[in-house]
């Protein structure tokens, strides 16, 4: 192994930059796992195993896990409780991260009603919307505030994240607003692909409707090769 290749393996800040997007966006898949594995007792498992549960294959595993250092003993595997602990810290979500929700919709208040805030770590602090209908109101325990006071609400308390679930016209406005205030982190379900140009805040852009497609295309393409081996009957229409 070259000099460079060790100083890749330390577990800074300068290392995590040279991780590419797709290994870190099977991590999360890592962690799920491996909390369903604690869930159920297991200690310990080979990174053949873990291949099979997680439908990869074992080198996959090895390799995305050696980018970070590598966590198993050869003839051992892997401790599960102390490989799901390091995923953790490697996706910071044992960093305390406070979040807030803009937008207090059917898609905002789903949010804020799910366990994956606080699975991970997470916590919500705080909702905002535009309808004097709903501010003052309370969703799961989090206060909806008028959108009036997010600025001055981001500038006050530690605020990490901002979700933004408003209207995909107000998106812009709402990144601005919460990159003004310091914000440094904005998780984005509008349909507003935001610009991430020039900006200081990370953004991450969810479209729910690009993985439905998705799905729409695969089904698709299983009915065409169900037709194409057992093709209808011309002669009944």
């Amino acid at each position: 192994m070259s000099t460079n290749e060790k100083e890749s393996i330390n577990y800074g800040e300068d290392h995590h930059k040279n991780i590419s997007d797709a290994v870190i966006k099977r991590l999360p898949r890592y962690y799920r796992y491996l909390r369903e594995l604690l869930s159920h007792g297991r200690t310990r498992i080979s990174s053949a195993e873990l291949a099979g549960i997680m439908n990869v294959t074992a080198s996959q595993i090895r390799q995305d896990l050696n980018c970070f250092g590598g966590f198993g003993q050869q003839g051992y595997g892997y401790n599960v409780e102390k490989l799901y602990t390091q995923i953790l810290d490697i996706l910071g979500a044992n960093n305390g991260y406070n979040a807030v929700i803009i937008g207090a919709g059917n898609l905002g208040r789903a949010i804020v009603r799910s366990p994956m805030f606080e699975r991970r770590g997470i916590k919500v602090t705080a909702m905002f919307d535009t309808n004097p209908a709903v501010t003052g109101d309370a969703v799961a325990g989090v206060m909806i505030y008028p959108s009036s006071e997010l600025s001055e609400y981001c500038r006050t308390h530690k605020v990490d994240i901002a979700v933004l679930t408003l209207p995909k016209e107000c998106a812009a406005d709402a990144l601005h607003t919460v990159e003004e205030a310091g914000v440094p982190g904005v998780w984005n379900f509008t349909s507003n692909e935001l610009d991430l140009k020039q900006k200081t805040a990370i953004v991450e852009n969810v479209h729910l409707g690009d993985s439905l497609m998705t799905l729409c295309y695969r089904l698709h393409s299983s009915e065409q090769k169900r037709t194409d081996i057992y093709p209808k009957d011309l002669s009944q229409k």
